[in-house]
């Protein structure tokens, strides 16, 4: 296959075409993170009961999860460009209908097209990085992309907050999506598959690459990816989409302001801590999976300190376990950089796919269990939760921790004995610093 270059790699255009996606995914995480603060609003407007609540956002996020294999098909064999303007369409329309639905019923629906739009962007954002990016530069740009992306969920926060009590929960929603429509002009005018002439998507059948899906997934470095992203950010999902704002007013004791406050402080402490975990991902890209595994044991303390603490925990505690949950959400962008390094830029969609799918999947769980745990507590409706209530049902996050670490350290062994095996001398290469290259992807990306 001829690989003619035709635009240069990791410089104007490419930043261009990159900013161009991120935009856009800064407004799905926009539309996601919304019921994060609307939450209570929406308990009230649709008369539901906290289980159902969780709904909104589990069937959204499932419905993403379960798509991500699909999407990842799709793109690489239509490329980022189809696939980022097919989900915008799909966001809007979603959002606008949950403006103006007044039906649980309604709103589910529209949340589920608001998912399927969302399930087609982080990972089409991604594939372009690996396409039009130096492999040395990946490690920041895909930071990056998850930091500058999480400005969408700081516009969820207090504006939307604010937005939600001048303009009405109709108005708040439909302007929201009206930005959907200036964004598809920047994708049209802006975005392209590829660098080079004849690789803007892998031309071959959707059936073979359907199949192909089980032999990316056999890849011990694909599981590691799947489950360092999986382990690491259920908690942030799960805070800012859904349950830290109910916490902190019903079970804390916090001031609605104070809590959106955190949650914006929250989306500032993922810069910060984005930044300094690139550095380091990258200066010790062997290490990678580890410094995965040390957020999390932060994690897992912090929030054990807050959920053991005999009632109310000191403001500042609460401050550090959720800046701990923040730093989550980069270390879960180390996911796709293992992926990246056991996997050819041809298979990249494939195997960003599945790691995004396992990564939300373990996300929608863990909501929901937490929804199901409060209404077995208590099948009052929202305002009936205590602090008991929610220090019980957030607790299950330690399963999936536990679980999360175990299967990490095991696919790690497996990994690196899959490079050792077929790829002789990629580890020591990793162990000295180096960024390693997949062999699929050919010597100009270097």
């Amino acid at each position: 296959m001829s690989r003619e270059q035709i635009h240069d790699i990791g410089k104007r255009r490419a930043w261009l075409i990159w900013l161009v996606a991120l935009s856009v995914y800064a407004l799905a995480i926009f539309n996601r993170s919304s019921l994060g603060v609307a939450g209570l609003i929406a308990a009230d407007r649709f008369e539901i009961s906290a289980a159902q609540l969780s709904m909104f956002t589990v069937l959204q996020l499932l419905v993403y999860a379960v798509l991500q294999v699909p999407v990842g098909v799709l793109l690489d064999r239509f490329g980022s460009r189809a696939l980022l303007i097919a989900g915008l369409v799909m966001m809007t329309a979603g959002q606008l209908g949950f403006a103006f639905a007044t039906s649980f019923a309604t709103g589910v629906v529209s949340r589920v097209v608001l998912g399927a739009g969302d399930a087609m962007i982080f990972v089409s954002v991604i594939r372009l990085v690996t396409a039009w990016f130096l492999v040395r530069q990946t490690p920041l740009i895909i930071q990056l992309t998850g930091i500058c992306g999480q400005l969408g969920a700081v516009v969820a926060a207090a504006p939307l907050s604010w937005a939600l009590a001048e303009l009405g929960w109709t108005r708040a929603f439909a302007l929201s999506s009206s930005i959907g429509v200036v964004l598809m002009v920047g994708l049209l005018v802006v975005v392209k598959d590829s660098p080079y002439r004849s690789e803007a998507a892998v031309r071959v059948k959707l059936r073979v690459l359907a199949e192909s899906v089980r032999v990316v997934w056999g890849n011990p470095g694909t599981k590691l990816g799947m489950w360092s992203h999986f382990t690491s950010q259920f908690a942030i999902n799960s805070f800012v989409l859904l349950w830290g704002f109910p916490f902190l007013v019903r079970g804390e004791g916090w001031t609605s302001a104070q809590a959106s406050v955190l949650l914006t402080v929250m989306i500032g402490w993922v810069v910060i801590s984005g930044l300094v975990l690139a550095s380091l991902t990258a200066r010790h890209p062997f290490y990678r999976s580890w410094i995965v595994l040390t957020i999390v044991f932060v994690m897992v303390g912090s929030w054990a300190a807050v959920l053991s603490w005999s009632g109310p925990a000191p403001k500042a505690l609460v401050v550090l376990m959720a800046l701990a949950t923040a730093t989550g959400g980069p270390a879960s962008m180390v996911g796709f950089e293992l992926a990246r390094t056991f996997t050819p830029w041809q298979a990249a969609g494939r195997a960003n796919g599945l790691v995004n799918g396992g990564g939300f999947f373990g996300a929608l769980i863990v909501m929901a269990s937490i929804g199901v745990v409060l209404d077995l507590r208590s099948s009052g409706g929202m305002g009936d939760y205590d602090l008991v209530d929610f220090r019980i049902a957030l607790s299950v996050q330690f399963a999936f921790w536990a679980l999360g670490i175990a299967q990490i350290l095991r696919y790690r062994r497996r990994a690196i004995a899959h490079l050792d095996r077929l790829h002789p001398g990629a580890t020591d290469q990793l162990r000295a610093g180096r960024q390693w290259t997949h062999p699929g992807i050919g010597p100009e990306g270097v």
